[in-house]
């Protein structure tokens, strides 16, 4: 007899990723990445090991004032869905500011990020991030979240900054990794994960699944 129960099989699930991820220069301002520099900063694409259509590039640099990061979306923006933000054009970012692979919940630490192309009713960005009651803290204000796209006919292009002091114990002179994930999503059409897949698991609840970016 089999169990009901089973382990997903997708080929990405057996492997804990670890990448390097080079610094921005620390006056370099925003937006710095851009499509002449970003393959020094872009992070290996794992559509393939996670049994998905490749549509989107994903660069990221950081410095003490914070994190950018650089999406390229193969991909027409249409529309963005808020708040239920998976289910339209947006981009979906996980950290762990400690990279903590022993827990399986959120703690303190941990972030969950949204970006649209275009606002809906006046949104662009914010904070999501769910915990249990303990290890509960204020979300980020939206303001603090820097934003700049760049639409075109059959593609578009998102900037994005997070400043030091909405990530939550972020540090990066004192601890040199960090726990990341991203999901990025299309309307009409099934997302673009990093590390973990939504159909396997809840990606937004489970960061001791989210691969570790060592900060070189």
């Amino acid at each position: 007899m089999f169990s009901e129960e089973f382990i997903p099989l997708t080929p990405v699930n057996f492997f804990q990723l670890s990448i390097g991820s080079p610094s921005l220069p620390e006056k370099g301002g925003f937006p710095y990445l851009n499509k002449k520099n970003y393959l020094k900063y872009l992070l290996p694409n794992t559509s393939e090991l996670c049994g998905e259509e490749s549509f989107a590039e994903v660069a990221l640099g950081w410095n003490r004032d914070g994190i950018e990061v650089y999406i390229r979306v193969d991909s027409p923006f249409v529309k963005s869905v808020y708040p239920q933000v998976d289910r339209g054009d947006s981009v979906e970012i996980f950290i762990d500011t400690r990279d903590v692979k022993t827990s399986g919940f959120n703690t303190k630490f941990c972030h969950h990020f949204f970006f649209f192309a275009e606002g809906v009713e006046g949104v662009f960005a914010g904070e999501i991030t769910h915990f249990r009651t303990e290890d509960a803290h204020p979300l980020c204000d939206p303001v603090d979240l820097k934003v700049k796209t760049s639409n075109h006919k059959t593609s578009y292009d998102l900037n994005v900054f997070i400043p030091r002091e909405v990530l939550h114990g972020y540090d990066p002179e004192q601890f040199t990794r960090l726990g990341f994930s991203y999901r990025i999503n299309r309307l009409g059409g099934m997302p673009q994960h990093f590390s973990v897949v939504t159909n396997d698991y809840h990606i937004d609840q489970q960061p001791s699944l989210w691969s570790s970016l060592e900060l070189t």
